[in-house]
């Protein structure tokens, strides 16, 4: 009978312990952003739209103006960074990550010499990707571009 109540109170000591116990406080604004196999958008941060140019040949636009690729076509901006595609509605963002399936086959079809930062140098082997555009764009003989 000792032996119970000494247990008992061990029992009862270790609970109350429990009971007291501090627990830890969440805070109310707290996230976190995990982006799996996304690309991070460009640091693309225009007050206004740049001037743009007709790629010759196509519906496309290009910024002559601007250091990173920038395209517009169809009321839609996009560009091409860190071997992913990027599109927004507003020339200064937010830029959204799209699928190379989900870029127009015209933005598609842009010669490689009408980006900034050209696809290519972007693969392993060299070269434009599939999807680029091969034709002559500027810096080609005989076009005074």
């Amino acid at each position: 009978m000792k032996h119970a109540l000494v247990f008992a109170a061990i029992v009862v000591t270790a609970t109350s312990d429990l009971a007291v116990m501090t627990v830890p406080v969440l805070a109310d604004n707290f996230s976190i952003g995990i982006n799996v196999g996304v690309p991070s958008p460009p640091p693309i941060a225009l007050v206004t739209p740049p001037p743009l140019v007709v790629v010759p040949g196509t519906p496309v636009y290009y910024a002559p103006s601007l250091s990173v690729n920038f395209f517009s076509y169809g009321r839609r901006y996009y560009t091409h960074h860190n071997g992913a595609w990027f599109t927004a509605a507003n020339a200064s963002g937010p830029w959204t990550f799209i699928g190379v399936k989900q870029v127009p086959r015209p933005v598609l079809a842009v010669p490689v010499s009408y980006y900034k930062v050209r696809p290519g140098h972007m693969k392993k082997g060299g070269g434009p990707p599939s999807w680029a555009g091969h034709g002559k764009g500027r810096g080609h003989k005989g076009n005074d571009d």
